[in-house]
């Protein structure tokens, strides 16, 4: 009896080994859920657009798209979710730019017509490398960050590399760390190759930071907010959308209310 236990805790241990083996190996399989689109592809929106490639090296290029107001009173940069491209990601460009605000999004390495291998220190990099190209066309305190999800950690990270008029987050997490942590406890931190550590970045962030989250979220649970806005300043503000799950927040009353009132 003492043998066949001793066997099962082998067979056990070397299950968690490979497991935890595999985790560092395919992660981003598990973080990231890129649509691919072709070379040619036509992106269709109803209000035109200019899209313009960015060449960061001689395998990597990232594809932009910049939405025009008449009468901009400044621009957004968004860092979208980890799903999907700009061919989705791009119709969000209505809720700014009908409120006055020029939208500048992009997608990631790997995503939609973007190319590129993808790592932390890279999605840092390129969004730092289209920041500065967008301060050739705008001052600092025409500029708002924003990021939405996995998005939320880019944005993190740049707000507090940069000078930017405003930070807003959607739906944002207190660190890889500590959401990994919670859905997978048993794995090992030190597995993890991408940490988007925006409970450190936003102590260095000196614009005003405004975060939407649903209170209902069973991707992103809603107290990372709670936790991420006690460390921030106290003009920081969090909107809690009641009844709001990780998708949809957009939809809420109360989310188009305090987007115009930040925005006015």
């Amino acid at each position: 009896m003492k043998k066949k236990v001793i066997v099962t805790l082998l067979i056990l241990v070397c299950l968690y080994i490979i497991i935890c083996i595999l985790l560092f190996l395919f992660q981003e399989s598990l973080i990231f859920f890129p649509e691919n689109l072709p070379e040619d592809y036509s992106f269709r929106f109803s209000e035109n657009f200019i899209e313009k490639n960015y060449k960061i090296d001689e395998k990597t290029k990232i594809n932009t798209l910049l939405f025009k107001t008449s009468k901009s009173k400044g621009i957004i940069f968004y860092h979208h979710g980890n799903t999907g491209s700009m061919q989705t990601w791009g119709n969000i460009y209505e809720d700014f730019t009908q409120l006055s605000y020029d939208f500048f999004i992009y997608d990631y390495r790997g995503y939609g017509k973007s190319t590129g291998r993808i790592s932390e220190k890279a999605l840092f990099s390129d969004a730092l490398f289209l920041y500065d190209k967008i301060l050739s066309s705008y001052s600092q305190d025409k500029i708002i960050v924003f990021g939405r999800s996995i998005g939320s950690g880019i944005a993190f990270y740049v707000a507090s590399k940069r000078k930017p008029h405003m930070l807003i987050l959607e739906s944002p997490f207190y660190s890889m760390k500590d959401l990994v942590f919670r859905k997978l406890p048993w794995a090992p931190s030190f597995l993890l190759r991408y940490n988007f550590r925006s409970d450190i970045y936003l102590k260095n962030v000196t614009c005003p930071v405004f975060i939407f989250h649903g209170t209902n979220d069973s991707l992103i649970y809603f107290r990372s907010s709670k936790k991420l806005i006690k460390l921030g300043k106290e003009q920081d503000k969090l909107f809690p959308i009641y009844g709001g799950e990780h998708n949809g927040l957009r939809l809420f009353k109360e989310y188009k209310a305090n987007l115009k009132m930040i925005l006015k």
